[in-house]
């Protein structure tokens, strides 16, 4: 027999032993019933091996265990999004002002001893008319003595604190911006840009602000503001953290179930392959037997060993055990055509007799195990030398024949081993 062949056949024998649910598969029916004319006993099979079986054979379960492989993974919930809620604030805003920016001094004049005098005359003024209540007359004035004097930070002042008066804080911001250019410790510039920023509602700038105006020069009317100012900022603060929290513990979760899913989908993916490589395992080798036993034995041996091996009376003389019976006369069975050449000569068209059951006394022993021969590569290949196959087909028509092949040290092993494998002679 091919080399090849034993090979897939010993492959299938040891797949058998490993997963004995293998011979319940139907495309097999054939050899289990051979197995069992043989008396061998074939475990039977319960729910769950049945179901792995179909796993193996039918692709419509294949799908459905894939589907079950698929990553279970909670599905995302939809979350809202996050609306800041509404925060109750004490005090009034205005509306920013969106008047042209106000005229601003050239910082680059060199300024005279006269321009400052004149600016001091100009601020005398707009104090006057602040003190009156003309408070675009004071911001006339007042312009008049920045441009006499741009390097002066108490005009920007002076100017930004008229402008917060008139309710305009954004022209009061620019103002002290400019003053703290020129004086970065102008408590003025500080506490009005600071009431400016309240004015538009930017509570914790304006704090800040106020903070660093009365740390250099304290006065009441920064501390009455930042009565006002200071709970505004604290709940703004309060608020701002609370939703900053809520951001994070919702990208957390975020980021969790993101985990999960690339965990569950590795997992599914390992035992998908896992899966697929146990069932690859199961199948048998060599082309999966269909309709019978691989390359050697297409249709489920024909021809050869049907209806089983009955017995075999009158043994082979000088030897057989007496599990043999008293011989194989009549031949063994018809022949095994269809072994795919892989018994040649005498045995693919000889031993016939054997299909029908070999009717005579003993008979084979009813436990034998018929692997013991399909296992053993050494009487597989001497199956296939034709002058062997020859002596053993002339020793089964005639088993008195077998005296003349004794001498014969191609033949006289083989029988010899043959006789130890079913328990009458050496092994």
């Amino acid at each position: 027999m091919d080399a090849t062949k034993l090979s897939e056949l010993k492959d299938f024998i040891d797949q058998c032993k490993s997963d004995p649910s293998l011979l319940s598969t139907p495309s097999l029916s054939f050899f289990r019933d051979y197995l069992e004319s043989l008396g061998a006993k074939i475990p039977q099979e319960d729910k769950d091996t049945k179901a792995r079986s179909f796993v193996v054979e039918e692709s419509d379960d294949d799908m459905e265990e894939t589907e079950e492989l698929k990553p279970k993974v909670e599905e995302e919930e939809e979350e809202d999004e996050i609306i800041e809620s509404d925060v109750e604030l004490e005090g009034d805003t205005v509306e920013p002002d969106n008047d042209p920016p106000q005229k601003m001094g050239d910082s680059s004049v060199e300024v005279t001893d006269e321009n400052r005098e004149a600016a001091q005359e100009a601020k005398g003024k707009a104090m006057e008319a602040l003190s009156e209540g003309n408070f675009d007359e004071a911001i006339e004035h007042l312009t008049q003595a920045i441009t006499l004097n741009p390097t002066s930070a108490i005009m920007y002042g002076n100017r930004a604190s008229v402008y917060i008066k008139l309710k305009k804080p954004n022209a009061a911001i620019r103002d002290a911006n400019a003053a703290l250019e020129i004086n970065p410790d102008s408590a003025k510039g500080y506490k009005s840009r600071g009431m400016a920023r309240a004015m538009l509602g930017e509570w914790a700038e304006a704090a800040k602000d106020l903070h660093l105006a009365s740390t250099i020069d304290y006065d009441e009317e920064i501390s009455a503001v930042l009565k006002k100012v200071e709970p505004n900022a604290h709940k703004l603060e309060e608020h701002r953290r609370k939703y900053d929290r809520l951001r994070k513990e919702r990208e957390d979760k975020k980021a969790e179930r993101d985990r999960l899913r690339r965990r569950a989908e590795a997992q599914a993916a390992y035992d998908k392959a896992k899966k697929e490589e146990q069932s690859s395992s199961s199948r048998p080798s060599g082309g999966g037997f269909p309709g019978g036993m691989p390359g050697g034995f297409p249709g489920g041996m024909p021809g050869g060993f049907p209806g089983g091996m009955g017995g075999m009376p009158g043994g082979f003389p000088g030897g057989m055990p007496a599990g043999m019976g008293g011989g194989m006369p009549a031949g063994m069975g018809g022949g095994m055509p269809g072994m795919g050449g892989g018994m040649p000569a005498g045995m693919g068209g000889g031993m016939p007799g054997m299909g029908g059951g070999m009717p005579g006394a003993g008979g084979m022993p009813g436990g034998m195990d018929f692997s013991k021969i399909l296992n053993d590569p050494e009487l597989m290949t001497a199956f296939s030398d034709p002058e062997v196959m020859a002596a053993l087909q002339d020793v089964m028509k005639n088993p008195a024949n077998l005296a003349k092949h004794k001498a014969n040290p191609k033949v006289a092993p083989v029988i010899a081993k043959m006789m130890g494998k079913f328990g009458g002679g050496p092994k």
